[in-house]
């Protein structure tokens, strides 16, 4: 067997069947290309779910996180250490808000921000005891814990898995009449997607997030933003609710904030609604270590130049223009997105998303399926324009072979 064969054969023998990956095996990777471990590179057009917004191997990443790992890079919540100030004030400095709580990954970020609004019901708006409900958006994708998938529609992400965990009502995505119906007085917060993401890269209609924000205030009630994929420059400005100029009460975030380095992830708010967690009552051993503190800074130093958010935003202009030329012409019904992130729906005809994936794979571009026919295309945010125009030049290929 080739070294890609016997790799595969090696992972599907002893790992679980919970992923069914492109049959390419990555031994290393710079920039937007990855090379496998039979010397072939391909182009990274989906920069893992956004978490490699700036690239593979990212010399500013790799070197803070060198340097970190000669220092110290776990003491746990037990002792101070001396990135962690710094990274909860920048954190919190860029995004408007003024206490970070920090934890690994963005399905633990989404629990606390879920358990912060209950807190926050209950000790602050006055929610009975074991009341409190949370309204999230139908085809939301915020995580696999027991509690996220409780309010999943997605069967194969929900199913097998219960008694699912009560305390939610889902309404259509979009929609804020059925938004402003489903709320009651103990409604303690609507948690969001700015853009879904797993649902195809999903736009929300004009306005209707500012009407979240209204009607979340008029209310009472905690809006919560889960920029976990649409943050950090992926659709040209820091945030994807900055489009529409609106500013939650709480930032869920993640993916990026690691740089695809260490994973790093933080609940971002006021003092008001953070500060309901006293000592014990919530935490994570890994969460805010010295190593993600770290990396994380580095990240919010770059971002801070504006320099990735400006190039997301005119490269995306690019891709969505090249893209919206293959709309209508029988190989592509629809493309959807915003910045460097795009949803195409192929022509059923011409082969489900895997398919198209697959194709891709053989033309050294690599992207991924989602919900039948969508593919998805987010490349790193450092992507040159001559690379791009190369794999938009395969995604022609494909399609009109």
């Amino acid at each position: 067997m080739s070294a890609t064969e016997t790799a595969i054969a090696s992972a599907e023998a002893h790992s679980a069947h919970n992923y069914h990956p492109l049959p390419v095996v990555v031994a290393s990777a710079e920039g937007a290309w990855m090379t496998d471990v039979e010397g072939r590179r391909y182009l990274d057009l989906l920069a893992g779910y956004s978490a490699l917004n700036f690239g593979h191997g990212n010399r500013r990443l790799i070197d803070a996180a060198k340097a970190q790992l000669e220092r110290v890079t776990l003491t746990s919540r037990a002792f101070h250490h001396d990135r962690f100030a710094d990274f909860c004030t920048e954190l919190a400095a860029l995004c408007g808000m003024e206490m970070v709580l920090p934890m690994n990954t963005g399905a633990e970020a989404v629990e606390t921000a879920v358990k912060t609004a209950r807190k926050w019901g209950y000790r602050v708006k006055g929610v009975p005891d074991g009341m409190a409900k949370i309204i999230v958006a139908s085809d939301n994708f915020h995580g696999r814990t027991t509690t996220i998938i409780s309010f999943s529609t997605d069967p194969e992400a929900r199913a097998d898995y219960g008694p699912y965990t009560p305390g939610f009502e889902i309404v259509p995505y979009g929609d804020l009449t059925a938004l402003r119906e489903a709320m009651t007085e103990n409604t303690v917060a609507v948690l969001i997607e700015p853009i879904q993401g797993e649902a195809g890269v999903l736009v929300p209609p004009a306005g209707y997030l500012p009407g979240v924000r209204e009607l979340a205030r008029e209310r009472n009630v905690l809006f919560i933003a889960d920029e976990i994929q649409s943050g950090l420059g992926r659709t040209g400005k820091t945030f994807a609710l900055e489009h529409e100029g609106v500013v939650p009460d709480m930032y869920v975030l993640g993916k990026a904030l690691g740089g695809g380095v260490v994973p790093v992830s933080a609940v971002v708010s006021s003092a008001d609604i953070l500060g309901v967690f006293k000592p014990g009552e919530h935490g994570s051993t890994f969460g805010g270590n010295p190593l993600a503190c770290a990396v994380a800074l580095e990240v919010i130093a770059m971002l801070r130049t504006g320099e990735y958010q400006e190039r997301a935003a005119e490269l995306g202009d690019h891709l969505h223009r090249e893209l919206g030329l293959l709309a209508g012409g029988g190989a592509v019904e629809t493309v959807r997105g915003r910045g460097l992130w795009a949803g195409v729906d192929i022509a059923p005809a011409l082969g489900t998303g895997r398919e198209i994936s697959e194709r891709l794979m053989e033309e050294r571009v690599l992207v991924k399926d989602t919900h039948g026919s969508t593919i998805r295309i987010a490349p790193p945010l450092v992507i040159s324009k001559e690379d791009l125009d190369w794999g938009l030049d395969r995604l022609r290929t494909v399609l009109s072979a």
